[in-house]
């Protein structure tokens, strides 16, 4: 395909008028939600890149992966692990001048259970019974049951605090006013055009390193390469395979490749037919070749291949399964399940995710030899998350990474809002609990093991392969380390004339 900048004359005419202000950080974003995007982080329709800038977290994820002190400084728990101490930072200010306390703690954490929010990480946050403000820089959060890693789950780029009096003190209200702790203040919310922040001069971390920030809404991949190209905007997260040769060996582009646990995958919703049945499942994720999807979709060096579970190679509770193709096992597993003859299954693709489309094409013609007929409907990636996903029995999806924890019970622990593969069962949502209440390591190690190969034997998610994620960037840029997406420090990124 023909690559072309596919951007409105108007906000081209933006981008070009903006090209002028040396130290604005201009970030692409896909358009996901189709303009609904919401600056509260639960939202199920959050604005991803400006939520990340504006709000802080409790703890953030370092670059190891494992949390760091963010708006807290410190932690402790109890022996049972139920109850845990968080010791906050002092002097810290909201972009409106109010000071952040444990009060705000308390009400940014208990408003992930409401009912009426619905948020994506209900599920996850229900394991919270209540906060206790202890003092303005001390807040326990006491559980409902034993968590040995309850860190990792405030340590979501979602759970972000929140400044209670401006919401209103309403655990139950979206709250998108954009007051938040971090280096970046909202000015203009544009989801459809150009969103606009400016540094945060109080900023607890230290001054942030660009003036301001635009977040520019351009849906289309190809046309989101050629903005790099042309210098439209500064930085883009993700390259295909194709795309990567035109920013390599390139002096005025830096390209990063670094392990992590995202993925793009192929959901089934297990409660349709014919993905109501386990062996249809599996039937199709057999039939795949991983490692020549991977090295089709992404090239060698840019994946490393799984097999049906989320659990990434880096993850300290990662277990491994042998996963290799088996034409002849998936057309019995058809033949047992009453397609002697094969079927025929409608795929719901999108450009929402680097090689996803493409992704689905080498899975169409895999799946072919084991009988199975699966016929590509593309779908437009602005409102894909709100129009197609989890709305179509077999579509597309993209996820970035998670700890195990967290993804197992977002993604798969009955009835949670993002269990997209509509995956339930009473044994593995007992799994999740014994895990979670498991204090010793090798033990607990051993139960999420389990749980990763259930999903592969009776699973509705395809997916075939973790991502190296393979960025691109201005040379003019500075601070950007080479870490997952979640770990980037905005702040400590400059960009020099």
């Amino acid at each position: 395909m023909k690559t072309r900048l596919l951007i409105s004359a108007a906000l081209a005419a933006t981008l070009v008028g903006s090209a002028a202000q040396a130290e604005t950080l201009r970030i692409p974003h896909e358009l996901g939600f189709g303009g609904s995007e919401s600056m509260d982080p639960i939202s199920p329709q959050r604005f991803y890149e400006a939520i990340q800038n504006v709000y802080s977290r409790l703890v953030r994820q370092g670059e190891d992966g494992r949390p760091s002190a963010d708006l807290a400084l410190s932690w402790e728990t109890t022996k049972d692990a139920k109850e845990w101490t968080f010791h906050l930072r002092p002097g810290v200010t909201f972009h409106n001048g109010n000071a952040f306390t444990a009060e705000d703690v308390a009400f940014s954490l208990m408003r992930t259970q409401s009912d009426t929010i619905d948020s994506p990480t209900k599920g996850v946050m229900a394991i919270i019974d209540h906060v206790e403000v202890l003092d303005d820089m001390t807040a326990k959060v006491v559980l409902k049951q034993t968590h040995a890693d309850f860190p990792l789950l405030v340590m979501d780029y979602r759970i972000k605090m929140l400044d209670a009096e401006t919401c209103g003190g309403d655990l139950d209200a979206i709250c998108d006013s954009g007051v938040g702790t971090g280096p970046y203040k909202l000015v203009e919310l544009d989801a459809l055009g150009t969103t606009t922040l400016e540094r945060f001069d109080a900023y607890y971390g230290g001054t942030p390193g660009v003036e301001a920030m635009e977040l520019i809404a351009i849906a289309d991949q190809n046309a989101r390469v050629a903005a790099l190209q042309a210098g439209q905007v500064d930085f883009i997260y993700a390259l295909s395979a194709e795309q990567l040769p035109l920013f390599q060996n390139n002096p005025n582009f830096v390209v990063q490749s670094v392990p992590t646990g995202r993925w793009v995958g192929m959901i089934m919703n297990t409660t349709v037919a014919p993905f109501d049945d386990p062996r249809v499942r599996k039937a199709i994720r057999m039939s795949a070749d991983r490692d020549a999807l991977g090295k089709l979709v992404y090239g060698a060096g840019g994946y490393i291949t799984t097999c049906d579970h989320p659990v990434w190679s880096g993850d300290q509770y990662r277990t491994d399964i042998s996963c290799a193709r088996d034409i002849d096992g998936a057309k019995a597993l058809l033949a047992d399940a009453g397609y002697e003859d094969g079927l025929t299954v409608e795929l719901f693709v999108s450009d929402i995710s680097e090689g996803a489309v493409k992704m689905a094409e080498v899975l169409q013609n895999q799946a072919q030899d084991a009988g199975i007929k699966i016929e590509l409907v593309q779908a437009p990636s602005d409102g894909f998350w709100s129009d197609v996903w989890m709305k179509e029995p077999f579509f597309a999806t993209g996820w970035s990474q998670r700890p195990a924890d967290q993804i197992l019970n977002e993604a798969f622990r009955s009835g949670v809002a993002w269990n997209e593969s509509a995956y339930t069962s009473a044994s593995f949502d007992a799994g999740l609990d014994a895990a979670r209440a498991e204090l010793d390591f090798d033990a607990r190690k051993a139960l999420y093991g389990e749980l990763q190969k259930t999903l592969w034997e009776t699973g509705g998610s395809f997916i075939p392969v973790h991502l190296n994620t393979v960025r691109a960037f201005s040379a003019k840029l500075g601070g950007i380390q080479p870490v997952e997406d979640f770990s980037i420090r905005y702040e400590d990124v400059t960009k020099a004339e």
